[in-house]
């Protein structure tokens, strides 16, 4: 059986006490692995850990720890193939999607590598002739990173790449569910050489483990990504030292499609959309807006081809849709569909649990779900679509934007005007006109309103690891 280990101090170590907890593949509900369950001691090694790798790696200068965050990329491409098989095992979705979420994850690295040299300050015009005033960007400091279990290596990469480069040292806590990919990243910088203690993984229990890294005046810094309401939580903590945050949080997407698109090929492209990662994702469509005189194409559409997907173990090249990742997110997309049907809402297609081993649902699609069901309040991040008619552009703006959320919005049109006017009415950090695609490894990505605030990504992904200082210099007596 597989183990995954503490990282501590550049060595991998077993928790204090012998601690462990069992991985399970969604696709069968076996054990897989074992990872060590920390305890305070080994949480407190990491933090001193951190303290030290961060006086060491802020010196490194940015050119070097570059070619570091390069060789480790190297090194993630060399070993893609295995680490894929381990992403998809752990987490469930597809091996091709395994295979491109590793993609996404090295091209952030690449992107962070070339960005680490790039943290730059400005001069300022002086008001008085014998005074120089300037910024200057300096790391923040040890980050306490927290990763989801949807996005094993993608969103690890992110933090540590944004962290890395800016000159920050980082302790990675990943999700109980998938610490053989986050490990596995991990492992590569290692053996690219990266120097003790600026690189660090524990994992255990969530609330333990944030409670005393937040609260440790050694982190300067948090990133998280994960639900809202857990991220409000993380939010009081920093709050009591002060501390910065980036929080890229829950999401509950719009999508709306115009009368002008084609109907079937604007289905068939949102299915595609909805079943990535069978819906567990922060940023899947979720709630569908059809202008009226395409609804019933649109609708007919999207439930055949929802209906006519291929479920199966991720390992498996004919599956198009994996399982869902643990047991709870079926038992909270069946409480959906059964609060929505109760409330008058029509069931098009899927509904039910499949019956086999492993935590695998149908792709699910409602229509007319009433405003108040827990599926339009609450985010439902599994395979459940929800469809409804709309009539005017004021109508579906405030219908889109009728949710505390802000994370991503999509818009299917063929006219300019509508598209460039509802990219400006959505209320959303991340907007995609006619695809899916809301982040690049150049683009932030970040939300507004619950969903969040802070960027990954982009130059700003860089940004949020530094600090700015402003120097004024009197020049007058200077030797």
């Amino acid at each position: 059986m597989l183990e995954s280990l503490l990282y501590i101090d550049g060595e991998w170590r077993h928790a204090a006490g012998g601690r462990s907890y069992p991985v399970h593949n969604p696709a069968t509900g076996e054990v897989v692995a074992r990872a060590a369950h920390a305890a305070v001691e080994d949480l407190d090694l990491a933090l001193a850990a951190a303290a030290r790798g961060f006086e060491t790696w802020r010196r490194v200068s940015p050119y070097d720890r570059s070619a570091v965050i390069r060789k480790a990329v190297d090194l993630i491409r060399e070993r893609r193939d295995d680490i894929a098989a381990l992403l998809t095992m752990e987490q469930g979705k597809t091996l091709a999607e395994a295979k491109g979420e590793l993609g996404v994850c090295l091209a952030n690295l690449e992107w962070m590598a070339e960005e680490a040299t790039r943290g730059y300050g400005r001069v300022l015009a002086s008001r008085t002739p014998d005074v120089r005033q300037h910024l200057v960007k300096q790391p923040i400091g040890p980050v306490a990173a927290f990763s989801p279990w949807n996005f094993p290596a993608q969103t690890p990469g992110r933090k540590i790449g944004g962290a890395l480069a800016a000159g920050c040292s980082v302790i990675l806590k990943p999700a109980e569910e998938t610490p053989l990919t986050a490990a596995a990243i991990v492992r590569a910088f290692h053996d690219a050489g990266l120097p003790k203690g600026v690189l660090n993984l524990v994992h255990g229990v969530p609330g333990e483990i944030s409670t005393r890294l937040i609260r440790s005046p050694v982190i300067r810094k948090i990133s998280f990504t994960g639900s809202t309401a857990v991220g409000k939580q993380l939010l009081a903590l920093a709050a009591e030292g002060v501390k910065r945050a980036t929080m890229e949080l829950g999401g509950h997407s719009p999508v709306v499609v115009f009368d002008d698109a084609d109907p079937v090929g604007a289905a068939h492209m949102a299915v595609a959309a909805k079943s990535r990662n069978a819906g567990q994702v922060c940023t899947s469509p979720t709630r569908f807006f059809i202008q009226r005189g395409i609804y019933e194409a649109f609708r007919d559409a999207f439930a055949a081809r929802a209906r006519d997907l291929r479920i199966g173990p991720g390992d498996d090249p004919a599956s198009q849709m994996g399982p869902l990742a643990n047991a709870r997110r079926i038992t909270t997309i069946e409480a959906m569909i059964a609060d929505a049907v109760g409330r008058g809402a029509r069931l098009l297609a899927g509904g039910s649990r499949i019956d086999r081993p492993g935590y695998f649902f149908e792709m699910t699609v409602l229509e007319n779900v009433p405003a108040d069901a827990l599926a339009k309040v609450e985010e439902p991040f599994g395979p459940l679509a929800l469809l409804e008619p709309f009539d005017s552009f004021e109508e579906v703006v405030a219908a889109a934007n009728d949710t505390p959320y802000g994370l991503a919005a999509y818009a299917v049109t063929n006219l300019a005007s509508r598209a460039t006017a509802m990219a400006e009415a959505f209320e959303a950090g991340v907007i995609a006109i006619n695809n899916y695609s809301v982040s690049t490894p150049a683009s932030p990505l970040g939300g507004v309103k619950e969903s969040g605030y802070g960027f990954e990504g982009g130059a700003e992904g860089l940004d949020a690891y530094l600090i700015t200082k402003s120097i004024m210099h009197r020049m007058e007596g200077l030797q």
